[in-house]
């Protein structure tokens, strides 16, 4: 007898960064039992969740605008006699709470990040038009906790949440009041997780936390995300370890060796610094300055000397000085980046910076951000045209656009293209790597693969 389908369907549409993927696939993993399965257009679905992310600009008019959208696709399935439940989650949902139920009343369900577990019971309220519209508390013990255990990855390589929150209260960043303090999952329970996943055909995951490398969960190999990572490389099946995003103030002697001696932690570290300038760098509250995190880096490669190195940078921050944008720049120039997030300061409602004098204009910051995208561009087109000529392990994910292409990734997250069958995906296969463009590398199967 064949399954019968589902009877009701999803769409998630996730904003912003990859936590939120996380979250999003977890959403759906818990709702499937429910008889939830995917919808690829909102009109379609009978469930409509926006992940939502409070870091890029403007993120909450974008959210309010998608909500008018969903809206008219609500009403007028109600016009031809159907329903519609519309949720809101994410970052947007804990920082503006009741104000998305007042602005926009076709909302059903406001869900902050550390309440997407109650989905399943605040939806059943729903569909009984009463109760609680609104979860926006802080408990990630009892989200965790609550989520079922069994995952659907949908490739080779997954995201696996570690860490939460943060406490570092950085000037312009809302995180520490969206996603609240600091918190580390237990070892054990992230260790389960990820064998799961390794069962199921995992090759790689990549660590999440909003500071991933303050992870303090105890395991039987030390506290910290070095002990961590050491216990996953140990699982069968599992091959490649990453990791994102982390602090420089949290980048510890225990972490830089383990990049030296585990062989499944790959060369490639976000790191992000956002200026060059010291000033600016205590206004941001980011508690390094530009050369201590020089300093840092040249450690990291003393200990792993093909580490890649990629980095967040904001332009135009409060009373931010051409000499204080030419810091940035000298520290790019001494660092050489394989790859960086660059961004235009934007006021956050609430965080202190907002308040701070000495606000820029916008073609001062556009201008600034154009000379920083310029010198990230060159240096990586740089580090992908240095690859050409050797032969990387690469990962194979999913088929190319073209017949006959498989596209994976490199030790240092490059995108590969190369001729072969399908049977390769899932493995991980040497490839000569023949030309580089700004944003993957092409290669030939070596001889011993063929």
């Amino acid at each position: 007898m064949s399954e019968l389908a589902p009877v009701k369907r999803l769409y998630i549409k996730t904003y912003g960064c990859q936590m939120n993927v996380y979250d999003s696939e977890r959403m759906a993993d818990m709702l499937a039992p429910l008889g939830y399965g995917v919808a690829l257009r909102p009109e379609d679905a009978d469930l409509v969740v926006l992940n939502t992310c409070h870091i890029r600009e403007k993120a909450t008019e974008k959210v309010y605008s998608e909500l008018g959208q969903i809206r008219l696709m609500k009403l007028a399935r109600q016009a031809e006699g159907g329903t519609m439940t519309i949720a809101v989650a994410g970052c947007v949902a804990q920082a503006e709470g009741e104000e998305i139920l007042r602005r926009q009343p076709a909302v059903d369900l406001v869900v902050g990040p550390q309440s997407y577990h109650q989905l399943p019971e605040l939806i059943a309220r729903a569909h009984r038009a009463r109760g609680e519209r609104l979860a926006a508390d802080f408990a990630p013990e009892e989200k965790f906790d609550a989520l079922i255990a069994e995952r659907r990855p949908t490739g080779v390589s997954a995201f696996l949440t570690v860490q939460e929150g943060c406490d570092k209260f950085c000037t312009f960043c809302v995180v520490p009041y969206t996603r609240g303090g600091e918190w580390s999952r237990p070892a054990g329970d992230i260790e389960a997780e990820a064998r799961t996943l390794a069962e199921k055909g995992v090759r790689e995951v990549t660590l999440l936390g909003q500071n991933v490398n303050a992870y303090d969960g105890a395991n039987d190999t030390g506290s910290g995300l070095a002990g961590l990572v050491r216990r996953l490389a140990r699982i069968p099946g599992l091959d490649r370890i990453r990791y994102t995003t982390s602090h420089p103030r949290d980048m510890d002697e225990a972490l830089i060796a383990a990049h030296a001696e585990v062989e499944a932690l790959m060369p490639y570290l976000h790191l992000p610094v956002q200026s060059g300038s010291d000033r600016v760098l205590k206004a941001m509250n980011r508690a390094h300055t530009a050369e201590s995190y020089v300093r840092l880096i040249e450690t990291i490669r003393a200990a792993r000397p093909d580490m890649a190195i990629s980095g967040d940078f904001i332009v135009g921050f409060p009373g931010e000085t051409e000499a204080d944008f030419e810091a940035t720049l000298q520290l790019v120039r001494e660092v050489g980046y394989a790859g960086a997030f660059s961004f235009k300061y934007s006021r956050r409602p609430g965080t202190p910076a907002s308040a701070l004098p000495g606000q820029l204009a916008d073609e001062v910051k556009d201008e600034r951000l154009a000379r920083l995208n310029a010198l990230l561009e060159i240096q990586r087109i740089a580090f992908n045209s240095a690859q050409v000529g050797r032969t990387l392990p690469v990962l194979f994910e999913k088929p190319g656009r073209h017949p006959g292409q498989i596209i994976g990734r490199s030790p240092y997250l490059q995108s590969v293209h190369v001729a072969a069958p399908d049977r390769l995906i899932g493995e991980i296969v040497p490839v000569r790597i023949e030309s580089a463009a700004s944003n993957s590398l092409a290669g030939t199967l070596t001889l011993e693969t063929v």
